[in-house]
């Protein structure tokens, strides 16, 4: 049996080691810090009025990678395109076709998707269907691309539409940007710089909410030096 004095001193050594392995323990199991995050998918596309929901995939300093459920907030640029909700994940609803940038930010680390919102788009009608550009006028050719059924009523670069020029001669010297043309509708502007040669093939694709794309006809424009 031990003495009174040895059981005390027993019992201060105890609480002695107790009161270091819990320091010890607790130096050694250090939260892991957040180095990078991923918004997963990178790119949606989605019909007005659906939905659809990004997550954060963050990744450690200890190699370890998962979710951030928490402490995530979103922003879209530019607005009008998608609205979107939620503090971890988040759920994006589709309001108006067009192209827009969400951003994650979690501890000051960003990261980025892509959402295009596709219209009820069946067919594509590029008009003229021929033209002239002058090198080097700063106004040029308007070209509309209206679609049907709609919405959207005008396919342009801006709103998810993906335009296509090529050239016989292969250079890259007419150039076409979204813009409004003289009835106040959207439309592709096209110019030409010195090197235009010619002619060119100009046409425009959205993509189907019934998968793939659907394809205008061919505009060609001739240059006039």
């Amino acid at each position: 049996m031990l003495s009174g004095r040895k059981l005390a001193l027993t019992l201060v050594f105890t609480g002695l080691v107790a009161v270091a392995t819990g320091v010890s323990c607790r130096g050694f199991f250090v939260s892991p810090v957040l180095q990078s995050i991923a918004v997963s998918p990178t790119t949606v596309d989605l019909g007005i009025g659906q939905q659809t929901t990004l997550q954060v995939f963050g990744t450690y300093d200890d190699g370890s990678r998962s979710t951030v459920t928490s402490g995530v907030s979103w922003s879209v640029d530019p607005i009008g395109v998608v609205t979107i909700s939620g503090t971890g994940s988040a759920t994006i609803t589709a309001v108006a076709t067009g192209t827009t940038t969400i951003t994650a930010d979690a501890q000051a680390l960003t990261s980025t998707s892509s959402a295009t919102v596709i219209g009820d788009v069946s067919t594509i009608t590029a008009s003229p269907t021929s033209g002239s550009v002058t090198v080097g006028d700063t106004t040029g050719i308007f070209i509309t691309f209206a679609a049907t059924p709609g919405p959207p009523d005008f396919i342009t670069t801006t709103n998810g539409g993906t335009l296509t020029i090529t050239d016989t001669a292969g250079d890259t010297d007419l150039t076409c940007v979204a813009a409004t043309n003289e009835s106040g509708n959207p439309a592709e502007e096209c110019t030409a710089i010195s090197g235009a040669t010619g002619p060119y093939s100009v046409f425009m694709t959205y993509p189907s909410a019934q998968g793939g794309t659907i394809q205008s006809n061919t505009v060609t424009l001739t240059i006039t030096q």
